[in-house]
């Protein structure tokens, strides 16, 4: 019961470990600069919020998970 709840969670962990094994840390952490502010200014607006909160977590996701 508990894998089938977390399956979200490990899809999101084994994507970005992905991406890091793909491009790199320092790339990897300038994409998830990049991606946390997108969705920084896409918060401002109520529609845009819809798709900035999962862009911004990914962005500061991908930047936290450089680190390790």
């Amino acid at each position: 019961m508990l894998r089938l709840l977390l399956w979200p969670v490990t899809l999101y962990v084994n994507l970005v470990g992905l991406l890091l094994r793909l491009m790199g840390r320092a790339v990897g952490f300038f994409a998830g600069l990049v991606l946390a502010a997108l969705g920084g200014l896409l918060c401002c607006t109520v529609i845009g919020a819809v798709i900035g909160i999962p862009l911004g977590l990914v962005g500061l996701g991908l930047m936290f998970k450089c680190f390790w």
